[in-house]
Parts: structure tokens; C-alpha cells; sequence
């Protein structure tokens, strides 16, 4: 247990530190390159899920300098494809999904955070746009320190098969992502340098 104990800590300093040098990478990006990045991933990505023709996809509302989602969600949106956005309910429980679309209201949360009001139908995802701090070539997703991604895809895929696609831009990839057990891991990442597939997932 003490060691155990010793190797989670080790783990969240170093996840600490990965976190701060990618945000920092990040928050120095240039405008002129954000909306270029906004605009290659939306390409990308549309392709991405007209090749996988899932049913659902989850996007996230951009917040504190991630890359744009929106030009991927009208791209989505124009082909026809069903979204949705992730919702709070609490504290260190898994997010759920309400049905959403390009235009739809939305209500203000917390940290900037934007969601569907509580009348939007709950849906369920099986394929997953993810937020993150920083991420590596194997997959590993390093995020906010909430937990809840980590939660909902465990709780996802113990129903079904879902693919999670961690959206970023390419300045926010570390050497090497520590994980522990109840780290849930990328499918792939999308970065305005394409999509890079993880090691053995089906994708």
C-alpha cells in the first residue's frame, strides 16, 4: 500500500509538471495559427467520421485556449452527423451527454464551460472527442485533473465499443504521458497535424 501509495504521488508530480509545460505551450500560440489549426482539424476530423460512421459524436465547447471546435462541429453538423455535448452532473462522477447542434442554446457553467440546458435528451456516444492538457504518441491523455473523462469512458465502453480521439494542437505532445490503471487511453489524436492513430487500436 506505501508503495503504491508513493508511486501515485510520484505520478501526479510529474503529471503536474507535463500539464504546465503544455498549457504553456499552448497559451502561446498565435491567433493566426489557432484558426488554422481550428480549420485543419474540422477537415481532418469530418473525414475521420465519415470513415467510422458512428451514430453519435461528442464534441466539447473550446474553453481557456483549447483548439476551436466549432468549424468540426458545422462540418459534422452539414453531413448529417448526430452530437452531442458533455454535461456535469457532480463531482467525481461521469459526465453525461446531451443532444446538441451548431446554434442550439446553451447554458453558462462554471470556468468559461458551456452545455446543453436540462430539457436537451440524454444520449449516449460511440465516438468521443476529447479535451486534454497533453498527450504522446501511445495514446496517453493527460487532463485537468478532474477525472471525469477518465470515468465516462470507462463507464462507455463497459457498454459498447467507443472511440475516444483526443483533439488538441500539436504543441501540447509530451516525450511520455505517466499513466496509472484508471487512466483510460486514446484511440488516436487529432492535431492539426492530422490524425495519428494509437498503436493497436481499431481505428
Amino acid at each position: 500500500m506505501i508503495q503504491q501509495a508513493l508511486q501515485t504521488t510520484a505520478a501526479d508530480e510529474q503529471k503536474a509538471a507535463l500539464r504546465a509545460s503544455a498549457l504553456k505551450a499552448r497559451s502561446e500560440l498565435a491567433e493566426e495559427g489557432r484558426i488554422a489549426a481550428g480549420l485543419a482539424v474540422a477537415a481532418e476530423g469530418a473525414a475521420l467520421v465519415a470513415r467510422r460512421r458512428p451514430k453519435r459524436v461528442s464534441l466539447f465547447f473550446s474553453v481557456r485556449g483549447e483548439i476551436d471546435t466549432l468549424p468540426l462541429a458545422r462540418r459534422l453538423a452539414e453531413q448529417g452527423v448526430a452530437l452531442c455535448l458533455p454535461v456535469i452532473v457532480k463531482k467525481a462522477a461521469p459526465l453525461v451527454f446531451r443532444d446538441w447542434r451548431p446554434g442550439d442554446p446553451l447554458v453558462d457553467r462554471p470556468f468559461g464551460l458551456k452545455e446543453p440546458p436540462a430539457d436537451a435528451a440524454e444520449v449516449t456516444p460511440d465516438f468521443v472527442f476529447v479535451p486534454l492538457a497533453a498527450f504522446d504518441a501511445a495514446g496517453g491523455r493527460l487532463g485537468y485533473g478532474g477525472g471525469f473523462y477518465d470515468r465516462t469512458l470507462e463507464q462507455l465502453r463497459a457498454k459498447q465499443r467507443v472511440v475516444a480521439v483526443g483533439l488538441a494542437f500539436a504543441a501540447q505532445e509530451v516525450e511520455a504521458v505517466p499513466t496509472l490503471d484508471h487512466d483510460a487511453p486514446l484511440d488516436g489524436v487529432l492535431t492539426e497535424l492530422g490524425f495519428r492513430p494509437t498503436a493497436g487500436a481499431e481505428i
